[in-house]
């Protein structure tokens, strides 16, 4: 888009184009997303970025009515293979907080002058800014969601000491932490979640989203007690356990309907509920991105929907079910096990070897077991062998890794066949241009073979229900 796109997208509010870029205001000092409801700028004061990283290092800080740093993630970064896409999306993990920048280096097998410069050069910021952004957007999260004293929250952000902390509040803010707490909606009087209750959120998404066949997909596979669906179908509860970097997390997502009204301009968005109960509020970052990749929370359905439209066998199925999702998977490492073995055997492997909770809750009961614990328990076969590639690093399936190098190093292994390779691809990789073995999917539909596939299976062709997950699942 060239910048008179741009402001045109800012002066008709266009909410599709809601993390896609950023607009700022010379004259306010302040930045928004294209959606912003607020009176429309002057187009010589508007200047636009890639990314809220970008704005704020350019000293705008974000809008309080918008809020524009809580806008879905691109969905250019979110499906990219290249490093740009791969950094983003670790950055997202929060592994500069973990490993520093020496890390998404080493992760990305460049030097951490290169990252810099090709993630300066496309999103006008690089890893420490971006890492910094996220950072901020995690600190009003847990200011304005939880009663965690300020201090706890400076550190569980990512911030190394609470003077950092209190001056990127201020910088893109323009309040002080208290100040930002105040703010949140009800105020002082706010209820805020607790460790014990868990944290409450909304997860964001761009355009429709059809909530009701992803929550069919996770019930239908679910593992018990790891996950759960209760409920009726419209207002149904999925719930799991998850490891994560610094503890684990039971989490609670709300289907939400009403999001599927058609015609351009009628999908300004939405949101999903989320309830995060976590062991250590250092994993909040880390919790919520892997949720956003397993709902498929930051696909862009206008240009997904679009090219799927312009095929005669799709265009029906597009139509009646716009902003349809192909998900991913809150575990990759996880989930490339239960592509291999299939769900009955999955649940034999969590009651046997995975941890169970100090405090089980409803029917959660365990963690699924990690690679290092499986590859102990049951060294031979194809499950011996993929979990030991995991656990050595020999595979790699975090969100930076690169898909071709990952299939190349999983068909290296036994039991791997093209339909579990493809299994893999879409829901550990989140790759969304996959064309399982066996159906007919045609190169016209690149490079959305994965939604398109998708629409097939949800519009009742046959899928497997037992043994090994299949890729028509």
């Amino acid at each position: 888009m060239d910048e008179d796109t741009r402001f045109e997208a800012v002066r008709s509010r266009d909410a599709r184009f809601d993390g896609a870029f950023f607009f700022a205001v010379e004259t306010t000092g302040i930045y928004c997303r294209p959606s912003c409801p607020a009176v429309t700028p002057k187009r010589r004061n508007v200047r636009f970025f890639p990314t809220a990283a970008a704005a704020q290092g350019s000293g705008f800080r974000a809008c309080r009515r918008c809020r524009p740093d809580a806008v879905p993630g691109s969905a250019e970064w979110n499906v990219r293979a290249d490093v740009v896409g791969r950094a983003v999306r670790l950055i997202g993990d929060g592994v500069v907080d973990r490993e520093g920048v020496g890390g998404l280096a080493d992760r990305l097998g460049y030097s951490a002058r290169q990252v810099q410069r090709q993630l300066t050069a496309e999103l006008g910021a690089g890893h420490v800014a971006l890492a910094r952004a996220q950072r901020a957007h995690t600190a009003r999260t847990l200011l304005q969601t939880t009663g965690l004293p300020i201090t706890e929250i400076a550190f569980a952000s990512g911030f190394a000491s609470v003077r950092q902390f209190n001056d990127t509040v201020r910088a893109v803010y323009a309040t002080t932490p208290s100040g930002l707490r105040e703010a949140a909606p009800g105020g002082r009087g706010a209820r805020r979640g607790s460790p014990a209750t868990g944290i409450p959120l909304r997860l964001a998404h761009r355009g429709p989203y059809q909530a009701g066949p992803v929550f069919d997909l996770l019930a239908r596979e679910s593992v018990p007690g790891v996950e759960e669906v209760t409920g009726l179908p419209g207002t149904r509860t999925y719930r799991r356990t998850l490891r994560l970097p610094y503890g684990h997390a039971v989490v609670a997502v709300e289907e939400r309907t009403g999001t599927t009204a058609t015609g351009l301009g009628a999908h300004p968005g939405g949101w999903l509920d989320v309830r995060l109960r976590l062991t250590d509020p250092r994993d909040l970052t880390t919790a919520v991105q892997r949720l956003r990749r397993l709902f498929d929370l930051d696909a862009d359905p206008y240009a997904v929907d679009e090219r799927l439209a312009d095929d005669p066998r799709l265009a029906p199925l597009v139509a009646a079910r716009p902003g349809l999702r192909s998900p991913g998977a809150a575990d990759p490492a996880e989930a490339a096990v239960r592509a291999l073995v299939g769900t009955e055997a999955a649940e034999r492997l969590v009651q046997r070897y995975g941890k169970a909770l100090d405090a089980p809750s409803g029917g959660l009961t365990h963690l699924f077991p990690e690679p290092a614990v499986l590859a102990e328990a049951e060294p031979d076969g194809s499950l011996g062998a993929l979990a030991a590639a995991l656990a050595d690093g020999t595979v790699r399936l975090d969100p930076g890794a690169d898909r071709d190098e990952a299939e190349a190093a999983l068909r290296a292994l036994p039991g791997m066949d093209p339909g579990t390779l493809a299994t893999v691809r879409v829901r550990a990789l989140a790759d969304p241009d996959v064309a399982p073995p066996g159906l007919d999917v045609p190169d016209e539909w690149r490079p959305w073979r994965s939604y398109a596939v998708r629409h097939l299976l949800v519009d009742g062709e046959p899928r497997s229900s037992s043994g090994p997950a299949s890729p028509v699942n």
